[in-house]
This record gives C-alpha cells, structure tokens and sequence, in this order.
C-alpha cells in the first residue's frame, strides 16, 4: 500500500510539473524559418483536378496564417505546364527587341569600356530586379501583378498596377508593329525590284495581313508556353542577324569609301578632320552631344518584367530557385549577343554608324541578298515577339474584368482581337512613332512605376511577413530601380 500510494504521489508530482511546464512548450513558429526558402507545403493534400498535390510552391504560403493558407492553396495553385527550355526562349524573346539595332550606335557613343561597364550594371540591376519582384510573389501569395498592387495599396495600387503593363506593352506592340509597316515594303520592292505603289507594298495593308495571317493565330493560345517554339525561332532570326553583322566586319574595309562618308556626314557624329587611321582605331571612352541619347537604348535594353510572373506561374514545377534560373539563362544569353552585336557593328563602321544599324549597312550596299534576308529576318523576330508582349496585357484585363471568374473562351477571344484592333488603328492612323512614345511616356514617366521598372519598388516593402499581415503603409512616392 505505501508503495502503491507512493507511485499515486510520484505521477500527481510529474503531471503538476507538466502542468506548469506547458506554457513553455511552444511550437516553433513558422515566421523562423527563412522567407527565402523555396521548400513549403500545404497542410493538407489539396485536390486539383481530380489529382492530389502535397507540395505547393513558395507563393501559396509563408506569410498568411494556417487557415488563409489553406484558402490559397486550393484557390490560387495551378501547375505549369511549360518547361524549362521554353521559359528560357520566351524571357529571352521578351527582353530582346528591335533595341538591339541600335546598340551600336549607342556604344559608338559611349565607347567601348563605358559601354561595357553600362551594360553589364543594367544586367545586374534588372537581374536583381527579378529576384525582387519574385519574391514580393512569394511573401504576397499572387502571381498577379494588380492582386500585389491591391494588397499594397488598394484600388489605387491595382490600378495603377494595370494601368502601368497596360500602357506600357500597348507602346512596345505599337513600336514592333512600325517596324513592319515601314520595313516589310522596302524588303518586298527590293526582292521584287519594283518601286510601284501598289497594295503589297503599302504598309497598311501589310499590317494587317500580318496581324491576322501571324499575330491573331499566336495571340489566341490559352498557355505563354505554347509560343516557346516561336519564340526560339524568333532568337534564331536573330542569331542570324548576329553572324552576319560578325560576318560584314571582315569584308567592308576600313576606312569607309569616300561616298559612304559624305552621306553620312550630318547623320550621327560631328565630322572632324581626322586621318584614316584616327577613324578606324576604337575609342574606348566617348563624352559628346549624342551620349545622352545612347544611354536610354541601355537602360532598357533587359526590359522583361511585365512577362516575369506570368511565365513564372506557367512553369513546370514551378519554384523561385527555378525562375531565377530561368532569368539568369536568358540574361546571359541576351547580353552576350547584345555585346557582339554592338562591338562588331561598331567596329564595323565607328564613327560612321548610324542609330540603325540596317540602315547603315544599305548605305554600303545597294542590293545585297543576303542583308535583305537578315532585314527579314529582324522583322520574322520583331513580329513574333508581339503575342509573347500582348500576353501580359490581356492577362491584366482579363483580371480586372473576371478575376473571380473561370476560364473563358469568349472572353479570351473578345480581350484579344480588342487589343489587336486598338493597335492597329495606332499604327495606321498616327504618323509617327514619336507620337506613340510621347503618348505613352505621360502616363508611365521613366517607367518608374510599372512592373517593367520593378514593380517591388512599391509591393515588396509593403510586406510584413514577421507578423503575417500586410503593413498599412505610409504614403510615399511610388518608386523604382530604374
């Protein structure tokens, strides 16, 4: 009996002593952790489609508490479907433009090493701008640019969120589409030999027989991975340009024909009385009147940002690590044929470029087939980097319009052919591309509010993932790295 009653005293005393214990066995919370880890999970299995998933990606958690966690991972994850391969050429198409024409003009104006030294800290800035906007996804739960504008702002923030894309892609389709109205009849009346005026080489009309023969047809896929294989023939046209540039710097001499050099004389640079030698010998630091004009073509020469987070949300087995390394692929791959293009263009004519680069080249050749291909080809790569452009609009749109809703043919359709009809009239009825520019630079100054111009300057610090809820954020100026 002592014993027994012994052991009865020796359990109440450990039970007690749990008792009193058990505030302070608490479990580790959550916000320890690292908010840069790409490895989460939902609670639960979640059912999508008819499949169970038990790993969500980095969007679905981290800052929400358990039961809003659990709401996000069933209403807003949807697997990807485009691989990595295909992410690459799509980023890469979005980043390179018709800019790279220009890029050795620029770099005729800056120099060689100033060059250099631009290029690769707008590299990095926009390299760093992406990890950024990336992870203002992962501690703001959306892939959706207007969704992180509302949680940071409200209305205004979603607005301005969709104002910023809209403006901003709706200028770059405007531009491209120039490129072919302008272009596309001097390339058909050269290979034709004609300089008749009729319908096939009015650039109206080739608008629109591009738009709705090309453009329409790419623009009406549902899935961003679809287009990976246009978009890796579009850099395919472009390496081609590239080797043929590389090509032209071993056969037009040095220094340029007499003729060439009087045309030119009131194009680009200043003509000073130099020797032959001076103007074939690479200057590696410029200052002049045309540097300041040099500069934009390189600050915007990695704009991607507006495409960042819808192909993120189409990648297959998404996760941040495997976008930023998406972007790093793409980043290296368009700033290595950036840097050969402008040094071998340069190299090619020095002081003599002009602010386009093809149109240097047909001051040298009259007729040349095989600079008539590459114009063809620059115009086969600007006209099927117009639907990967428009893809971030509608998907802007379309939020606005239906965020709630589910997935829409009609509706699809109906946002596209809009766009589409709303750029052509641009196009066709405004005479100039400055015009366009001047229009669209009122509403996104510097681009430095929209996602292009690092939308994180006005999401990613509005973030309070410590106490999993988003601060009420004081007023300030919405600002970006750029």
């Amino acid at each position: 009996m002592a014993s027994a009653g012994l052991v009865m005293s020796n359990a109440r005393m450990s039970k007690a002593a749990n008792t009193k214990m058990s505030p302070f066995n608490i479990a580790p919370d959550i916000d320890s952790s690292s908010s840069n880890s790409n490895e989460y999970s939902c609670p639960t299995k979640v059912p999508l489609n008819g499949m169970q998933y038990t790993d969500v990606d980095a969007e679905s958690q981290n800052f929400l508490p358990d039961q809003l966690g659990k709401k996000k991972c069933e209403a807003e994850y949807s697997p990807g479907s485009a691989s990595f391969g295909m992410s690459v050429f799509n980023l890469g198409n979005a980043i390179m433009g018709s800019g790279i024409l220009g890029l050795s003009y620029a770099m005729a104006n800056t120099g060689i090493a100033m060059f250099v030294i631009l290029l690769v800290a707008v590299a990095i800035f926009s390299l760093y701008s992406v990890h950024l906007l990336l992870k203002t996804a992962n501690e703001g739960g959306s892939l959706v640019y207007e969704q992180l504008g509302y949680k940071a702002f409200g209305i205004p923030g979603k607005l301005a969120a969709s104002c910023s894309i809209t403006m901003q892609n709706f200028g770059a389709m405007a531009s491209y589409l120039y490129i072919v109205k302008y272009e596309l009849p001097i390339v058909i009346k050269a290979f034709l030999d004609s300089n008749d005026n009729s319908w096939y080489t009015n650039g109206d009309y080739l608008v629109l027989i591009v738009t709705l023969g090309i453009i329409l047809p790419l623009s009406l896929l549902k899935n961003l991975g679809y287009l990976g294989y246009t978009s890796g023939f579009s850099l395919l046209c472009m390496v081609f340009f590239l080797i043929v540039v590389i090509y032209k710097k071993f056969q037009i001499p040095c220094p340029l024909p007499e003729n060439f050099i009087n045309i030119t004389e009131n194009v680009s640079q200043p003509q000073v009385n130099t020797t032959d030698e001076e103007c074939c010998k690479p200057k590696y630091f410029v200052f002049n009147s045309q540097t300041v004009y040099a500069v934009p073509i390189l600050t915007f020469a990695f704009v991607c940002h507006p495409a960042i987070l819808p192909m993120y949300e189409e990648l297959k087995d998404r996760s941040r690590k495997k976008m930023q390394n998406v972007a790093n692929v793409s980043f290296l791959g368009m700033f290595v044929m950036y840097l050969l293009a402008a040094l071998f263009g340069y190299l090619t004519f020095n002081e003599a470029v002009e602010p386009e680069l093809l149109h240097t080249y047909s001051k040298v050749y009259n007729f040349d087939v095989v600079l008539l291909i590459v114009r063809l080809a620059v115009l086969t790569a600007v006209t099927l980097t117009v639907p990967v452009v428009l893809f971030p609009i509608r998907t802007s749109v379309n939020h606005l319009l239906g965020a709630s809703k589910d997935f829409s043919w009609p509706r699809h359709i109906g946002i596209t052919v809009a766009l589409l009809v709303c750029v052509n009239i641009l196009v066709i009825f405004v005479p100039t591309i400055r015009d366009i520019f001047g229009f669209i630079g009122d509403f996104v100054p510097h681009r430095g509010i929209h996602c292009d111009g690092r939308q994180h300057g006005f999401d990613h610090r509005r973030l309070d993932p410590q106490r999993r809820i988003f601060r009420r954020a004081r007023r300030r100026p919405l600002v970006g790295v750029s």
